[in-house]
């Protein structure tokens, strides 16, 4: 059992000795922390560290977010494959910008409502119960409206995408090894996500529907890149004008059946 604290810091931070600066003063002055594959399991106290930026814990045993309260100046922090079951005490981390929570036993995403200015939210390849999919509490996405442009909630038997619409400043999903395979549900969200450039559906069911490609080239405007490769404009131009053309078609279709039915009628 390791427990992250002062003194784990100052076996694994290469701290020198220098007579004019005590250990203490050191710990105030890091910016960056790096205590992966420590075989930590729990957050000890290490609030001496007041101008931590970056803490990076991945590949540990850590089963709980705590005591980090202290770090109001954290814009990175690093947590995935540990044995985290619960998304809490993040709600003081006002500066937070990305979170990776990858590879632990999340199974809804909450706790996130006082994060307001996360930018990336990387929660991939959760250990779910056997049968279930990863949930999202409506008023975290709310919270994260305007700030989250970056999601990746791969391999997590996701079938379904239409309460995250609300994430309006999404530039890059990526929704890798899912169940996604309603082609309306994905459309209704590419029409919310006005700021899309790149989306990654590779290996879900929707991925084999006819016209997938095409249909979300034309249905989302800005988007660049789609399941790791690059849209071409002339692409874009060419599935644009074939579905002005069939609009077209479409429509005079129904006027001449309007003017034969008149013609019947009268």
């Amino acid at each position: 059992m390791v427990q992250l604290t002062m003194d784990l810091i100052a076996k694994n931070a290469g701290h020198k000795n220098r007579n004019e600066e005590d250990f203490g003063q050191y710990l105030q002055k890091i910016t960056h922390l790096n205590l992966s594959d420590k075989n930590i399991d729990s957050i000890g106290d290490i609030s001496f560290c007041k101008n931590l930026r970056v803490l990076y814990l991945y590949d540990n045993q850590i089963n709980q977010i705590q005591n980090l309260d202290f770090a109001s100046n954290i814009t990175h922090l690093y947590l995935q494959n540990n044995r985290i079951s619960s998304i809490e005490n993040l709600s003081l981390l006002k500066k937070l910008e990305k979170l990776y929570l990858g590879g632990n036993y999340i199974t809804v995403v909450e706790g996130l409502d006082k994060v307001g200015d996360l930018r990336e939210l990387h929660i991939e390849s959760q250990h779910l119960p056997v049968g279930e999919k990863l949930l999202f509490d409506p008023v975290s996405l709310n919270s994260l409206a305007k700030s989250l442009s970056v999601l990746n909630i791969s391999n997590n038997n996701i079938d379904e995408l239409e309460e995250l619409a609300v994430l309006e400043n999404l530039s890059y999903f990526k929704a890798v090894d899912n169940r996604l395979k309603n082609m309306k549900d994905l459309e209704v969200v590419l029409k919310k996500w006005t700021k899309l450039r790149r989306i990654d559906l590779t290996g879900n069911p929707i991925c084999q529907k006819p016209k997938y490609k095409d249909r979300i080239i034309v249905q989302s405007l800005t988007l660049e890149s789609l399941d790791g490769k690059e849209i071409q404009e002339m692409e874009r131009r060419f599935l644009m004008n074939w579905k002005a053309s069939r609009a077209a078609r479409k429509k005079s279709n129904e006027r001449m059946t309007d003017e034969h039915a008149a013609i019947v009628e009268f």
